[in-house]
């Protein structure tokens, strides 16, 4: 059961999702461990199925609506939108994916593989989303949001009851934080199960919006950049859940530069032979700038996803 007491009106019942979630390693670095002073563990998440943590959150909230929808809508042109296909191809429902007319090919040939059918919209990201949640609700669909939503964040978080069974006694967890589903669902997991775990929110400095909304009390319209961790970037909606989540669990927050990201996502490559993106290249880079305060401790980073180009990640290693 996941903290109730954050949102009492929310279903956070898990449904038994293990017949299609990979229940993905917590692999041991001595290399990065020797590196950084101490006993650091690996979360990898990039090795779940579509290669990040969406597929997670996806599936939880189609198993718990499989017999009252027609199908579902969502706005992703990245891991949201492959996890929502492969969740609604496992689950037999049809899944439409609303993207921007000029998205990269090669992200939407990810899609169409998992069986999704493809609606582009003129314009941006937003008015992707607007499209998805207005034939949403024209059709009687159920729009799926990528981190403002309970059973979303359930999902996200059985990576939480994984870090517990696999490291019981971890002490310090470095997780990226974009919209808040993750580490909303990681962090409720693990301060029900072991409160002293100190859960750290991890940011590119150039997309600090749940970081500035946490500072303000409330969401405000955040100023971004261009950064390598584009996962962990946009606004949050209006009205989001997780803004007290996160407010309530992260016990530190940490901003990172493109260049620790850049040297992170180069330390993960050279010590452990991953190819890893940005968004997981912010955590391991917030680990890395804060080793003077882990000295000794029992340390888990999750990884939260390999999906990026090999030139793009070939630019930012170089």
């Amino acid at each position: 059961m996941l903290s109730p007491h954050l949102i009492p009106e929310a279903d956070y019942i898990i449904k038994d999702i293990k017949d299609g979630v990979i229940t993905t390693p917590m692999r041991f670095s001595a290399a990065l461990s020797e590196l950084l002073g101490c006993n650091l563990y690996l979360k990898c998440e990039h090795l779940q199925r579509t290669g990040s943590f969406k597929f997670r959150g996806a599936l939880n909230k189609l198993a718990l609506w499989k017999n009252r929808i027609p199908g579902i809508t969502a706005a992703s042109t990245g891991n949201h939108g492959m996890g929502v296909a492969r969740a609604a191809q496992i689950m037999g429902i049809e899944a439409r994916i609303f993207v921007p007319a000029n998205a990269s090919l090669a992200k939407l040939n990810h899609i169409l593989r998992m069986g999704a059918t493809l609606e582009k919209v003129d314009g941006d990201c937003l008015a992707a989303e607007l499209e998805a949640r207005r034939v949403a609700a024209e059709t009687g669909a159920e729009f799926v949001s990528p981190y403002n939503d309970p059973q979303v964040i359930a999902g996200q978080g059985t990576i939480g009851l994984e870090i517990y069974e696999q490291l019981q006694d971890v002490e310090v967890v470095y997780v990226s934080v974009g919209g808040g589903g993750l580490i909303g669902g990681i962090g409720t997991w693990l301060k029900h199960l072991r409160p002293d775990t100190q859960i750290v929110g991890c940011w590119a400095a150039a997309s600090p919006v749940m970081y500035r909304c946490m500072d303000a009390g409330r969401i405000v319209e955040v100023a971004e950049r261009e950064t390598i961790s584009d996962a962990t970037a946009g606004n949050l909606e209006e009205g989001s859940i997780t803004l007290k989540i996160c407010k309530h669990l992260i016990d530190r927050r940490i901003l990172v530069s493109e260049e620790e990201i850049h040297k992170a996502m180069k330390a993960l490559a050279e010590h452990e032979r991953w190819m890893l993106e940005g968004a997981a290249g912010v955590a391991m880079a917030a680990c890395m700038k804060d080793a003077e305060n882990i000295r000794d401790k029992k340390v888990a980073v999750v990884l939260c996803g390999r999906n990026i180009t090999l030139e793009k990640f070939r630019a930012a290693v170089a």
